[in-house]
């Protein structure tokens, strides 16, 4: 089962939006398995049997990055990752975008960038190197 690392609560919380959308707990689900996917695997940090951050600072260090993913995609007008997929050209007033439809992916779009929110969390004064190592490649 996927860990969600937030709880809508703890997005209240965050944001100071409440109520919190009726949808959360699934922006939460996909939010916390995307920075798993993307961030969380490339870091170092004790974890509990069910593979949950064992230390209280970095849960809440994971909490607040993935309350931060979520407002992102709220603030960038696209909280599945699929704004912007496809488009060959596009215009604005006088300005004019274009790019191959066929070399777009639905990672270019701007819900699936992280927030930059995410790095302020986990770069916070209280992820000292003994708690949190952000880069982390190791083997066994």
């Amino acid at each position: 089962m996927a860990r969600v690392y937030a709880t809508a609560a703890q997005y209240e919380d965050y944001t100071g939006v409440t109520p919190a959308p009726a949808d959360i707990e699934t922006r939460l689900r996909r939010a916390s398995a995307f920075l798993d996917a993307r961030v969380f695997s490339l870091c170092a940090y004790a974890v509990d049997d069910a593979g949950m951050p064992s230390v209280e600072a970095v849960l809440d260090a994971f909490a607040d990055a993935a309350c931060a993913q979520v407002e992102w995609g709220v603030d960038v007008g696209d909280v599945t990752g699929a704004a912007a997929v496809g488009w060959g050209s596009v215009e604005i007033g006088s300005a004019r975008l274009s790019r191959s439809v066929t070399a777009t992916s639905g990672d270019e779009a701007p819900g699936r960038q992280i927030a930059p929110a995410v790095w302020d969390a986990l770069r916070s004064p209280d992820m000292t190197p003994d708690l949190l190592v952000i880069g982390a490649v190791a083997t066994c």
